[in-house]
């Protein structure tokens, strides 16, 4: 960048923070957060196209790939959800009514679905009869949430900067999006919206491996990556009487939507084209050689729904 565009740019943070003090922090912070949310994209338009490698985008951010990998990586898997939200819709299973049950108690009435995505939690929590919310990020994941769930309020917005006043909800569900977020910004960002003594709950859907189709199709899955997931996370201050429980239960589903279920996978979606041809085609051969699974219309997915609720002190 030449000296010229350098005194550009001290200029326009100069204009920003014009009227200094607390206003003027606060100016700069929202101009900085709008940058920043700028930057990601630019990066996670870079990896999904396979435009750039780490290296590059570590030397254009002035860090070292390493330091790059660490910030956006995640950023970059939990941001590609848009590009295969349709798929996403067909082939992800819903929840166990219980899991509602759970994570929501009683006495709530208003309710925050938070990383929503398309809907699967939300559904279930409009038909309890709830006052539902829904905070999606991802445009694409909004579309298919509103036509899935209509007259849902949908909104844009993130675990770290929701678009909710203070105190407003009685409990917020998190479901499949927690290990997504970052939890310094999460946290204190859910606790103001809930009202004290509200409820935080995560909600995870985990495959079964205790079954041996189950055991090989992951093993086809997570050949190139293998994502691990914290499905009982710690819940710092103000959070508090944390507690767990696991829901055995079956999803059942056609081949097709298993296949969209794989497709709609974060790590599946950001692999290079052939390689992601290459893995769906051997999900296929399982499908078409494994004797519980061969000549089969409908599948049986066994699962593990893990909850974690914790009250706002």
């Amino acid at each position: 960048m030449g000296d010229g565009a350098n005194v550009d740019l001290v200029g326009h943070v100069d204009a920003v923070a014009a009227p200094g003090g607390l206003v003027g922090l606060g100016r700069l912070t929202e101009s900085i957060m709008a940058m920043e949310g700028r930057r990601t994209s630019i990066i996670n338009e870079l990896r999904r196209g396979r435009v750039a490698s780490w290296d590059e985008i570590g030397k254009a951010c002035g860090m070292t790939r390493q330091g790059a990998t660490r910030r956006w990586s995640r950023q970059a898997h939990a941001g590609s959800f848009g590009a295969a939200a349709e798929a996403y819709r067909r082939g992800r299973p819903g929840y166990p009514q219980s899991a509602v049950e759970f994570a929501v108690p009683r006495r709530a009435r208003r309710v925050l679905d938070l990383g929503a995505g398309t809907g699967k939690f939300t559904e279930l929590l409009v038909a309890a009869g709830l006052d539902v919310v829904a905070v999606e990020p991802s445009e694409e994941m909004r579309a298919q949430l509103a036509a899935a769930v209509p007259g849902v309020a949908v909104r844009a917005g993130s675990a770290e900067s929701i678009p909710l006043p203070d105190d407003g909800v009685d409990a917020v569900v998190v479901a499949q999006a927690w290990h997504w977020v970052d939890t310094a910004l999460a946290v204190p960002e859910v606790a103001r919206v809930l009202r004290p003594g509200g409820t935080l709950s995560l909600v995870w859907n985990v495959r079964d491996h205790a079954e041996p189709w189950v055991a090989l199709l992951d093993n086809v899955l997570h050949q190139h990556t293998r994502q691990e997931i914290d499905t009982e996370p710690v819940l710092p201050s103000p959070f508090e009487q944390v507690e767990r429980t696991e829901i055995r239960w079956r999803h059942t589903l056609s081949r097709a939507e298993l296949l969209d279920m794989v497709a709609s996978r974060s790590y599946v979606i950001v692999l290079p084209e052939q390689d992601r041809t290459q893995l769906l085609g051997e999900v296929g051969e399982l499908l078409d050689s494994h004797p519980d699974l061969k000549g089969r219309d409908a599948l049986s997915m066994p699962y593990i729904t893990r909850c974690t609720r914790a009250l706002r002190a």
